[in-house]
């Protein structure tokens, strides 16, 4: 009896976490807008300004201007691509832009991203004013083997070729399924965003 107590709560939070992670994707659009299936894992994003990304959690574009670190449960011998997308260009309500991605890095080993091969450049939250609010999605996905990217590369000093995306679309091109992991936060104008369209030359 006693140790049928001390299991149940693992097994509970381990099917309470992925069907929070699952509905909160459903909940925020996320499954169907940019994804199929809600992945079962989460990837953890935290940023040197010390906020986390927590499924859905409002954060600024002040406080995610810079790379964050990623983590996820990956097996060390695999190559994983990692997105980071906004389906709400330029607004949840007319996204005719979507998506517009801010990051893209494939042939990761092992989870280590910065060893991974950057197709563009970490970009951060740019929503344009009275926009309310973006989603901001980050999906990791399994690769079979190391890939050969025909992307133009993208540094973070330009907008161009960043609307119009569709990870969707890129995971269907080079065989990649749906993703194993994801997380994603919202975001809405600051007095960073005029600092970024500078930078992107805007």
């Amino acid at each position: 009896m006693m140790l049928s107590i001390l299991r149940r709560p693992v097994i509970a939070s381990t099917s309470r976490f992925y069907s929070t992670l699952s509905k909160n994707m459903e909940k925020h659009g996320v499954v169907p807008d940019v994804i199929d299936v809600a992945p079962e894992q989460q990837v953890e994003v935290s940023y040197p300004s010390g906020v986390k990304v927590d499924s859905g959690n409002e954060l600024t574009p002040t406080q995610v201007k810079d790379i964050p670190a990623v983590k996820w449960p990956a097996d060390k011998d695999s190559l994983y691509t990692l997105c980071m997308t906004d389906p709400d260009a330029p607004s949840r309500k007319e996204p005719k832009f979507r998506e517009w991605h801010h990051w893209l890095v494939g042939n990761i080993p092992g989870g280590d991203v910065s060893q991974g091969e950057v197709l563009s450049e970490y970009v951060g939250s740019g929503p344009p004013p009275n926009t309310g609010l973006h989603r901001y999605v980050f999906l990791v996905y399994k690769q079979n083997g190391k890939l050969k990217f025909d992307e133009p590369r993208l540094t973070n000093k330009s907008g161009d070729n960043r609307g119009g995306f569709s990870i969707r679309k890129f995971a269907a091109k080079y065989n990649l399924g749906q993703p194993v992991a994801g997380n994603l936060y919202q975001a809405e104008y600051d007095d960073y965003v005029p600092i970024l369209y500078k930078q992107l030359g805007g």
